[in-house]
């Protein structure tokens, strides 16, 4: 059973995901216009995932006898510069995820609700992995200022990404 304050910080968590997917939607739209379809749908992938952690948390709040309570999400930006801007700006995201999972981790765990620190360890794992992809596109993006066409082979890598679906 949930105590209110970890209720309501899973609450905050899910929105936190569903933030991911519209921000990774709205990248991969970006992408899209832009003319890297390679990146477009590699975050479409990421939106995917994203829901799969959102809905995780759901799952498990109502597991515990909490209460799902959805909030607004917030509209992300539309413009995201270039390809290395924009996996910049999505590595610092998943850091800023990263930090929320860990402070729910801590609150778990002073909380003394060992179940909800058991469940949450899947997402301490998944932010690794989750910031080490970002950190291996960005490092194949450097070779850019070298190599105009660096970025045309990325983009053909992500189109590679094996979908979720």
């Amino acid at each position: 059973m949930l105590n209110e304050k970890m209720e309501e910080a899973l609450n905050e968590q899910i929105n936190k995901e569903m933030y991911s997917s519209y921000l990774y939607l709205a990248m991969s739209a970006y992408s899209s216009s832009v003319g890297l379809p390679g990146f477009a749908h590699w975050f479409r992938v990421q939106v995917d995932e994203e829901n799969i952690h959102a809905m995780k948390l759901f799952d498990y709040v109502n597991s515990q006898g909490g209460k799902v309570k959805l909030k607004e999400i917030k509209e992300p930006p539309m413009e995201f510069g270039t390809a290395m801007e924009m996996f910049q700006q999505t590595l610092k995201h998943e850091q800023f995820i990263t930090r929320s999972i860990n402070e729910l981790v801590e609150l778990a765990r002073a909380e003394k609700d060992e179940a909800t620190a058991s469940f949450l360890q899947w997402y301490v794992e998944e932010q690794v992995e989750e910031e080490e992809n970002d950190n291996e596109v960005i490092a194949k993006l450097k070779g850019i200022d070298k190599n105009e066409y660096v970025v045309y082979s990325v983009d053909e890598e992500l189109a590679k990404r094996i979908s979720l679906r």
